[in-house]
């Protein structure tokens, strides 16, 4: 397989960064993951809209930002990805500086600028059966809307889903549901589908956006709006949003049924659309 970096395109296993890049030192650096259905990519712009968005927050220039389309669509056809689904990881940061200083490098360094390519094979599992949750307390810092890669609160939250032998943690802040590790956060609540407004403290991911813009097109009750535990906890439906799983069912939330115990009718209705939507954007690209 090979990656990009740094202007060259050179095999995996030869890509390398300096043990002084402050993306490693630091975490001062973003990264962004698109989607890839038969090597095109979808919702495009508006990744690219919330890449530029966290670049200009974290005052960081990146020279090749107007080639990042066409280095991805090479390498998926480099890494023989455009017959298949795959994703398509980008970061970057701010370079190398030394000496060791929190504040940014007088001179300005070289931005690092990695993107690579990686097959996906969707968990059908998932979409069909449906999967269990935990909730954990959100101790995350107050920019969640900026796609860092400071991600330790999440990776810990995931890992204690994965250890109670679910698949999943939902970030509780003040007893509001917020979002979840890697995920947007949807409740079916008095017939209302209601996922949390944007905010500095979430991710508004970009499958959340096609997901109300489908709610709109279905004629489906939707709302952006605070909601708390207890009600996430007794809504009819609970469903996942994210580029890698598109709509994914939860069956279970701390070790209690949602609902039925089973995907429901308006959680189908979303999969199914949000899969037709998929279709058409394949075929007009």
């Amino acid at each position: 397989m090979f990656v990009y970096l740094n202007g060259q395109f050179i095999p995996h296993e030869e890509a390398a960064i300096s043990i002084e890049d402050r993306g490693f030192l630091f975490g001062d650096s973003l990264y962004e993951v698109m989607r890839s259905y038969r090597g095109f990519l979808f919702e495009k712009e508006a990744h690219l809209r919330r890449l530029q968005n966290g670049l200009n927050a974290l005052r960081l220039q990146v020279e090749q930002f107007d080639d990042l389309i066409e280095i991805a669509t090479r390498l998926l056809h480099e890494n023989g990805l455009t017959e298949a689904e795959a994703t398509v990881y980008f970061q970057m940061t701010r370079g190398v500086a030394r000496p060791r200083k929190h504040a940014f490098p007088a001179t300005p360094a070289s931005p690092t600028v990695f993107v690579a390519t990686n097959p996906l094979q969707p968990n059908h599992l998932w979409a069909e059966k449906g999967i269990a949750v935990i909730t954990v307390p959100d101790l995350r810092w107050g920019r969640c809307d900026l796609k860092t890669t400071n991600l330790l609160p999440n990776v810990l939250a995931n890992q204690q889903a994965h250890e109670a032998g679910a698949d999943e943690a939902i970030f509780v802040r003040d007893g509001i549901v917020v979002e979840a590790s890697h995920s947007n956060v949807f409740a079916l609540i008095d017939d209302v589908v209601t996922t949390h407004p944007k905010a500095p403290i979430l991710l508004a991911g970009i499958t959340r956006q096609v997901v109300l813009a489908l709610c709109q097109k279905l004629e489906l009750p939707f709302a952006e709006r605070s909601f708390s535990l207890a009600e996430l906890r007794h809504a009819d439906e609970v469903f996942l949003t994210l580029t890698s799983s598109e709509v994914t069912p939860v069956v279970h939330i701390d070790q209690n049924e949602v609902g039925t115990g089973k995907p429901g009718s308006i959680t189908r209705r979303l999969q199914e659309a949000f899969r037709e939507h998929v279709q058409q954007f394949c075929q007009t690209s």
